[in-house]
């Protein structure tokens, strides 16, 4: 790739799945399943016996995939489907609990490898970035592979990576070749590598947009960018259309963004059975104050604190209520937001059983910035 502008996407392999099998290396190989609550595994490192791991086809609830091994998406395991329904697809595949506070770890030591190499970084969510490699004087190919070799040595972990002129192009390409993969490409390549892909590799066309394009005979990137504007616009709205024709042809002038100010900051935690607010009290309230420290932790790590204060609640009909409160000055601690989530609690009817309880802090500010006046809450509480 010529020295013009040259943007990476990086995309840690199968990431949570991966760290697991940095604990259990006797699993490779095999297909596994991350996520359910009351999944349960032999000591790390043992190296126990297969039989001792539980299996799919035994697990019961509600919960979802968190991710699973390619062993098991060749099954068709796939993140997001519920356990139950997998259950159906892989019945033997091991199942694993999911542990995030490792994957956060894992996270943090695969960026700061990267920003060692490259520092124009923008990040993603938890498993990817992108680079900007623009200003770096190495060829595409060298700088890549250091990358790569970097965050094998720092976590014994593999990614995947795509570079090409653009971030819309480049995200494609970091899951052509996966896993472990690295796909260059430049832009005049985009008709021969691009084109005959599916509309729906494209970031930003969903499952109900290609319905609608395949509704229309559209079923290829290079189908879309052979359609009429005026057709895409007729159907999907001016601004939709117009992008959708622009990304078709490789066209995304979006930066990478180094750094930006979160709005929010979010714990939420969905329950194995809805609880029922006054027979279910302790436990409802042993979440609360979990989710209320978990969330002071993250604004203290991230260096913020908060203003406004909301709660979530799904209810077992699926219904879901928020409420916030705004204070007069700034909180991070445990014990504050606490308090002043258990004000948006009073405000909530809690006659239902409850499936969902969530946390958020809002109007964040620099914790050096902070107002560190008195704030009274009233006394009483609901099930907290």
């Amino acid at each position: 790739m010529t020295r013009g502008r040259r943007i990476a996407h990086l995309d840690m392999d199968a990431f949570f799945a991966s760290v697991e099998l940095l604990s259990y290396p006797e699993l490779r190989g095999h297909p596994v399943v991350v996520g359910g609550r009351s999944a349960s595994a032999p000591a790390p490192n043992t190296f126990s016996d297969l039989e001792q791991f539980p299996r799919l086809k035994d697990y019961a609830g509600r919960g979802v995939v968190t991710t699973s091994t390619y062993e098991a998406r060749a099954l068709g395991v796939f993140s997001g489907m519920g356990l139950m329904k997998s259950a159906l697809l892989a019945p033997h595949a091991i199942l694993l609990p999911a542990n995030f506070d490792a994957y956060r770890h894992y996270s943090q030591l695969f960026k700061r490898a990267v920003a060692e190499i490259a520092p124009a970084v923008e990040d993603r969510g938890i498993d990817e970035i992108y680079i900007d490699l623009s200003d770096h004087k190495e060829d595409t190919l060298t700088i890549a592979q250091r990358i790569k070799a970097r965050v094998l040595e720092v976590t014994g972990l593999s990614c995947s990576i795509g570079i090409s002129p653009n971030k819309l192009l480049s995200k494609i390409c970091s899951d052509l070749e996966k896993p472990n993969g690295l796909t260059i490409l430049p832009i005049e390549q985009l008709a021969d590598r691009i084109w005959p892909l599916p509309a729906k590799k494209i970031n930003g066309i969903g499952p109900k947009a290609n319905e609608k394009l395949a509704a229309l005979g559209i079923v290829t990137v290079g189908e879309l960018a052979a359609a009429a504007p005026d057709l895409l616009v007729a159907h999907f709205g001016r601004a939709t259309g117009m992008w959708m024709h622009a990304a078709a042809h490789g066209i995304d002038n979006r930066p990478v963004v180094t750094w930006s100010e979160p709005k929010s900051i979010s714990r939420e935690t969905t329950f194995e059975r809805d609880l029922h607010p006054k027979h279910d009290r302790a436990l409802l309230s042993e979440a609360f104050t979990k989710l209320c420290l978990r969330l002071s932790e993250d604004l203290a790590r991230k260096g913020y604190v908060s203003k406004t204060i909301g709660i979530k609640i799904k209810f077992s009909d699926f219904h879901v209520i928020t409420r916030d409160i705004t204070l007069t000055s700034a909180i991070s601690t445990g014990d504050l937001i606490r308090k002043a989530a258990t004000e948006c609690l009073k405000r909530v009817p809690l006659e239902q059983r409850i499936r969902l309880l969530g946390v958020r802090a809002a109007n964040l500010t620099a914790q050096t910035e902070a107002d560190h006046a008195p704030i009274v809450f009233q006394s009483s509480l609901p099930f907290p």
